[in-house]
């Protein structure tokens, strides 16, 4: 018995309409990027308080408006250093934004499987979990950015 999933259909919307949420999702990602290169958040203070950073706890985003600035001024080991998490996250998030525009862009939409979509919201969970840990005890404070 040979299971085999379902043609997907190519879609007759317009090429331009159907690229419009990719565009929209990039420009966000270009205009976020810029704001942060322009105005550095090295500053204490200039992007305003993170609560838990206030009460001294490290969350897995800590550090990751730092590592944007680092990167767009091409500063790799300062941005691993400020938040690791998201600088090895970048490669996975950009794989999922390619699939996701090119197969809009060919009007066969990208349709991950339930499995897959659940097993990478755990891996995802569990990796912010144990990175959030780390980062907060002795032995992973050179996680801490």
């Amino acid at each position: 018995m040979t299971l085999t999933a379902p043609p997907v259909e190519r879609s007759e919307t317009p090429r331009w309409r159907r690229m419009v949420p990719p565009a929209l999702v990039g420009g966000g990602l270009a205009a976020a990027t810029l704001a942060l290169h322009l105005r550095d958040p090295h500053e204490q203070g200039s992007w305003g308080l993170c609560p838990l950073a206030a009460v001294g706890i490290q969350c897995p985003g800590c550090g990751g408006l730092r590592a944007v600035n680092d990167l767009t001024n091409l500063r790799i080991g300062d941005a691993a250093s400020s938040n690791l998490l998201f600088v090895a996250s970048i490669p996975v998030v950009a794989w999922i934004l390619w699939r996701w525009g090119s197969g809009r862009w060919r009007g066969r939409p990208w349709q991950p499987s339930d499995r897959s979509l659940t097993m990478g919201a755990v891996a995802l969970v569990v990796a912010m979990v144990v990175f959030t840990v780390l980062r907060n005890t002795a032995a992973g404070s050179w996680l801490a950015p």
